[in-house]
């Protein structure tokens, strides 16, 4: 039987994000003029989850509204990954990272 791969990706997310209170409260270290993102994984490739936030199909709000595209530079080096619990650690991991470093960032 074939083991399921998962992925972590990125969304570059269109800086009026920061209007919504919600995500702006949840990024109180953003770095004025860094990108604003979203970290997701997933059981599909990335491009095929992003299109699917796009659609509306299991989408996360912030992703289908304002999503622009993927950044494969923040998140390719981490796939693919063996479990989907190993996938969830990570995601959090990445998303913790990328705050730090002053993006505003959100994450399930």
């Amino acid at each position: 039987m074939r083991r399921a791969r998962y992925n972590i990706y990125v969304i570059e997310l269109d800086p009026e994000v920061l209007d919504v209170r919600k995500f702006r409260e949840a990024n109180p270290d953003y770095v004025e003029g860094m990108n604003c993102l979203y970290v997701g994984q997933t059981a599909a490739m990335p491009e095929e989850r992003f299109e699917q936030h796009k659609e509306g199909y299991k989408a996360n709000r912030y992703a289908r509204r304002y999503g622009r595209r993927l950044r494969p530079d923040l998140y390719e080096r981490y796939n693919p990954i063996s479990s989907r619990e190993r996938a969830e650690n990570m995601e959090e991991a990445i998303a913790q990272r990328l705050r730090a470093r002053g993006y505003a960032v959100w994450y399930n």
